[in-house]
């Protein structure tokens, strides 16, 4: 994954803190305050980090928690293929770090990382109008390095139980540079049909049997790819074709 030549990409800034209640309030909250956005903030721990629908994300030190705060990235329409450039991102950062013998990461649909069936990313995207008008988007994105979470929704793993040898400040260098690749290439919108393409190339399960978890009911079918939006697209049993936006994807053959 490379950047298009003609694009120049930002000057992001970096932030390294201690302890915070989380990467992505520390970003939103200076974006309230009048930040201009292009913002990294890292940190050693959180306190209150959270994952997708408010659960807790386990941040003790020695993992990467960081998050990118931007400023009307893109009109609003096209946010919703952000998370595919995200994650094409952070895969490629934990490939770069992983020796060259290890299992291939995978995507999971819609926001996950892992490795042999077990998670070692997770990625977190919020948005929010100012009150000057302006859109911010903080794009966090919380790796596993030297430890893994015990319990969870899936199994976890770390990059040190993979045999990688790289500190959180060495996997943020390589994620800064594969995110600004990803963006570039996503170029507010316009270079979705190049990210769904290399999101489709590292996904895990396309083709295979799915059980997707609403809140209100369990659906089951084959995983038949993603739309142009990230939507999952379900093939049910009797033929039919479902778009679904958010919901929690188990694979029978894996998840046990």
């Amino acid at each position: 994954m490379t950047r298009p030549t003609d694009v120049t990409p930002p000057d992001y800034r970096h932030l390294a803190l201690g302890d915070v209640d989380s990467t992505n309030t520390e970003c939103m909250q200076r974006a309230r305050a009048g930040d201009a956005g292009d913002l990294w903030i890292t940190a050693d721990r959180q306190l209150g980090g959270r994952g997708r629908r408010g659960r807790q994300w386990i941040s003790e030190p020695g993992n990467l928690y960081s998050s990118l705060l931007l400023v009307d990235p893109a009109p609003v329409a096209a946010l919703a293929s952000l998370p595919l450039a995200v994650a094409v991102a952070v895969h490629e950062a934990i490939r770069r770090s992983l020796p060259t013998d290890s299992v291939e990461p995978r995507l999971k649909w819609p926001n996950d990382v892992r490795v042999d069936g077990r998670k070692i990313a997770g990625i977190l995207i919020e948005s929010e109008q100012l009150a000057n008008g302006r859109r911010a988007v903080v794009i966090g994105c919380g790796i596993n390095v030297a430890h893994r979470p015990e319990a969870g929704l899936y199994p976890a793993t770390c990059l040190k139980e993979l045999g990688a040898r790289c500190s959180p400040q060495e996997l943020f260098a390589r994620l800064y540079v594969t995110m600004t690749e990803a963006l570039a290439l996503w170029d507010r919108g316009r270079g979705i049909a190049a990210i769904r393409a290399g999101w489709l190339e590292r996904a895990e399960g396309v083709g295979s049997a799915i059980t997707v978890r609403l809140p209100d009911r369990d659906l089951h079918g084959l995983f038949d790819g993603i739309d142009a939006e990230g939507r999952l697209i379900l093939l049910a049993p009797d033929g039919q074709k479902q778009c679904i936006a958010a919901g929690d994807v188990f694979f029978p053959a894996i998840d046990r």
